[in-house]
């Protein structure tokens, strides 16, 4: 494993969150509802069914817009998840601008399989019930 120094660190931790918020700006001032910017799901395209992604864009951009209930029922497993991932993301972000060494956060394996189960159950149910 490469080794960056914490200046360097510093310095894509800051770029990676300067991107994150101006993707972020991007999608409040162009919502997918208004424009064809974004890319259609492949998987919904081409096989006909909802993948666990799709409506996450549109969810992203309701939750921008403050529109909660919109959010979750465009994609109620990204909304419920992104909590976590933003924890995840800060805590990351932490380790990443301070001056001692960096090693990125390490999840149980459990929380991954049980975030792949519901992924799946997920997957399943929206697609059944849709």
């Amino acid at each position: 494993m490469i080794r960056a120094s914490p200046c360097r660190r510093r310095w894509i931790a800051n770029s990676l969150l300067a991107t994150v918020i101006l993707l972020c700006a991007v999608l409040y001032a162009y919502p997918p509802a208004r424009t064809s910017l974004y890319p259609a799901c492949p998987i919904r395209q081409f096989l006909g069914i909802d993948c666990p992604g799709c409506g996450t864009t549109r969810a992203l951009a309701a939750l921008l817009h403050g529109h909660l209930t919109e959010a979750l029922r465009l994609n109620a497993l990204f909304i419920l998840l992104l909590s976590i991932a933003l924890a995840g993301a800060i805590e990351t972000y932490r380790r990443a601008i301070r001056a001692t060494s960096f090693d990125w956060p390490n999840p149980p394996a459990a929380s991954i399989y049980a975030t792949l189960a519901a992924t799946a159950i997920f997957t399943v149910a929206r697609n059944v019930l849709h």
